[in-house]
This record gives C-alpha cells, structure tokens and sequence, in this order.
C-alpha cells in the first residue's frame, strides 16, 4: 500500500479548469428566489440592480454541471492553489484513534480562509463589466479581508459594512482590509437609512450579518456603476467554492483515500457547500454513502432548530425571499467569538440537502470548540479559525468514538482558515472567562415572529 504523506499536494497542472455545480444534479432544486413586492420568482432582471451579470447567470444555471473557470481567475488562484491535504497523524495519536483524520486546509493566503476563491472571482466578473466599486458586508473579517485583496489586485475601490463587535474584537483584521484598500465602516452605522433605523430599534446592539448585508446593499443601490458582492449563501458562491472540493477529491483519488464522514462548519454555507460539492453529486448519483455533517454555533443554531421558510436575507428585509433555514431575519445573534457563523440563516442548497436528508447538522458550544481547537494548535502546529474548529470538534469527537467501537473510518473535515486575528477569543478561553450562550426557544420565537407571510 502507498504509504500517505502528511501533506498531499496537487502540482498546478492539476488545479481544476471547472467549478462543480451541484445544482445539476439534484434530483429536486431548491425553490427559486422570490421577489418581495411580487410574490413572483426573481428574473435576471431582477437581481441586475444588485449583482454583477455574469454572476446572475450562474446563479440560476441549474443545468451545467461544469462551469468553465475563466483564465485570468485561474492565473490568480495559482499565487495561493492548490492547497494541500493533510493527514493529520499527529491529532490520530493525541486522540489514540483507529480512525484516519484527513483535513483540507484553506488558511494559506493571507486572508487566512477560504474567502478568496468567490472573492478572486466576483471581482474578476466586476471588473469585466466595467464597475466603479463595490460594496459588501464582513462577519469575522476573513470576506472582507478576501475581497479587499482581490479589488486591490484589479484596482476596484471597495467599502466594507464590518459586523461591530467583530470590529471592535478583531482591530487588526479591520486594519488588513484598510491596507489593501478597503473602506471599513463598524455596521449597524448612521450612514445609512437602515443602519440608522437599526440602531434606534436597538441602541446597544453590536450588529450581525444581516444588518451589515442590509447597510452594503442600501449604498450599492444608491451608488452609480457599484454592485453588492456577498461571500456566502447564495448559489454562485457555493460554486465558486467548488474549487475546494474538488482538489480534495482528486487528492483523495490519488492515494485511494475514501472518505466515510465529511464534515465542515456552517454559517452561511460557502464552504460547506464548496467542500462537499462533488463527493455530495456522486451520492445523489448512488456512486457513494459518506455521511456529510454541518456543524454549526449552538448561539445561532440555524439548521438544528431554525425553520426551513421563505425569509429574507438581510435584517432589513431588502433582498429577495429565499427558501432556508432560518431563525429569522429579526435574530440578532449573541456576539460569540465565530463571527463568521453569525447569521441568520442558510444557503439554499445547503438547506435542501439538509431537508432532503442528504446530510446532517450539529450545534456545538463554543467552550468545547476551543478546547478543540487548542488541542489541535498544540499537536498539529496550526491555531484554527473559531469557524473551522466547530468542523474539528465534530471530527474529533467521530474519532473518539472510532477508540471506543474499534471501528476504522476515514474522517475528512474541513479547516477553512486560520485563527490569528482571533486572539481575543483564544485570550478569553485561556483565561477561563469564556462563556456558552445557547438562546432559550422563547428567544428563538421573536425571531421566528419576523418571518414574512408567503402564501405559495
């Protein structure tokens, strides 16, 4: 037998020339966006006051499984892809498994994740069209920090709506962004009519996604030749992240390694999405029974305990209806240190596969995932995102499980980037002030409350 390396890497050869659009394959699609003034599916049309063309088009393709990945993004994935696959035997021997560990690490560009393959994309598209500049949002800062990194390469001003509390633990990702180029403004802000309406609703409140969506949204509507770029959730995004899974698969292929169990952390979906794509067509197809598991923060369990609904994507309700998962667009999130996880729903493929029981969920607290997460930094030599190591708690909690049945699975999890701008919260967990916060069901109810009326 071929004996592993402890880091499998493609040659650049090898780097995919397509994104995997799992949408071609699923035997029922998810429902399409609705517009909210006319209860009808949104056209291209649409979505052109807000997106990119091309980026709409690929968003209601549902029939090409392969979507061709344009040169000039390809050249510019070749500074930081492919990224390597790792057999984490180290972790194996902490844990005295029988299990195989294998993870796909995304954390070695500088913006720390796996944010940079929609990011290097979308603004590619933006700049095709002719843009001005661009407008997005940024939970744990790692999209934010992407994007600033692509517009700065294809000279595209950015203004970035940063969730504030993640702005005000994380000062030194908000200065990254800055150094690229990016505008940070903390969000909810007076800058905007709806950051202003946030804010008098709840004068204390250290923001979300959702609100930061809503404000990026506002100012790219009212800006002439600007668009929205958003680095989860939608379909597009999910695609462009295919790129993740599949050089994990060809990878796995090479070396015969065949996964039982695929695990990644969920917020909006992009990674997950991206990680699972092609190894989650084949299943569909027959061709596999890996059992795929999201894993998500207890403080803002969407796919656990959301409800699968027509609901908006943003806190003040300026986007189209998407059929997900959700605690509601009124669900402000406590400010737990996964920032990237703090939102309010999910992606759309993400939440059918879920409904259709393609794939499981987890809800961890946020202690455990630390000590996860510290335990890994310790053996394998990388400080994990608070993200990712939700995915690593799962994982190590499959292979402590393999100790106590004997049993020998290959466990594939994916850790979508780095943790040193998280010092704050691996402070907090050392010092022993950290906290679990898991909302009561009345505290879900008011979010639930918020949910539109959709007679369909």
């Amino acid at each position: 037998m071929t004996s592993i390396p402890y880091k499998i890497y493609l040659p650049e050869e090898e780097m995919p020339k397509y994104w995997y659009n799992v949408k071609a394959v699923m035997k029922e699609l998810p429902p399409p966006f609705i517009h909210p003034g006319t209860m009808k599916p949104c056209t291209a049309d649409d979505l052109r006051p807000i997106f990119c063309d091309e980026l709409i088009e690929q968003e209601l393709n549902n029939t090409d499984e392969y979507i061709e990945i344009p040169e000039e993004v390809r050249e510019y994935y070749r500074m930081y892809r492919p990224s390597p696959l790792v057999r984490a035997y180290n972790l194996e021997k902490l844990l005295d498994t029988p299990a195989e560990i294998y993870f796909k690490f995304e954390g070695t560009n500088t913006s720390g994740s796996h944010k940079l393959n929609s990011a290097a994309a979308q603004v590619y598209y933006a700049k095709k069209q002719g843009l001005s500049s661009l407008t997005t949002e940024t939970g744990a800062g790692q999209w934010g920090t992407a994007l600033s990194m692509a517009c700065a390469f294809y000279n595209i001003p950015l203004t970035v709506y940063m969730v504030k509390v993640s702005a005000e633990q994380k000062p030194y990702r908000k200065a990254v962004i800055e150094t690229y180029g990016g505008k940070v403004v903390p969000s909810p802000s007076d800058t905007t009519e709806i950051g202003r309406k946030i804010l008098a609703e709840n004068p204390g409140t250290g923001g979300s996604l959702g609100c930061a969506i809503s404000e990026a949204i506002e100012t790219s509507v009212k800006t002439e030749n600007c668009r929205y770029v958003l680095g989860s959730v939608l379909d597009h995004v999910l695609l462009h992240q295919s790129v993740i899974g599949e050089e994990t698969k060809l990878a796995c292929d090479k070396y015969g390694i065949e996964p039982e169990m695929i695990i990644g952390c969920v917020g909006g979906g992009s990674n997950f999405g991206g990680l699972v794509a092609p190894f989650m067509g084949d299943k569909i197809r027959g061709k596999n029974n890996i059992e795929f598991i999201g894993v998500e923060p207890a403080s803002c369990p969407s796919l656990t305990r959301g409800k699968y609904a027509f609901d908006f994507g943003d806190t003040g309700k300026t986007t189209p209806l998407i059929k997900m998962y959700t605690l509601g667009s009124g669900f402000i999130p406590s400010p737990n240190h996964a920032g990237g996880l703090r939102y309010h729903g999910m992606s759309g493929i993400v939440s059918k596969l879920y409904n259709d029981r393609y794939m499981t969920a987890r809800a961890v607290e946020q202690s455990k995932v630390f000590e996860a997460a510290t335990a890994f930094a310790r053996c394998e030599g990388i400080l994990p995102a608070p993200e990712s190591a939700h995915a690593l708690r799962v994982a190590m909690d499959e292979a402590l499980k393999c100790k106590e049945t004997g049993q020998k699975k290959t466990i594939l999890f994916g850790l979508t980037g780095t943790g040193y701008f998280d010092m704050a919260a691996y402070m907090s967990y050392n010092a022993g002030t950290m906290t679990d916060y898991i909302p009561t069901d009345a505290d879900l109810e008011k979010g639930f409350a918020t949910l539109p009326k959709v007679d369909l």
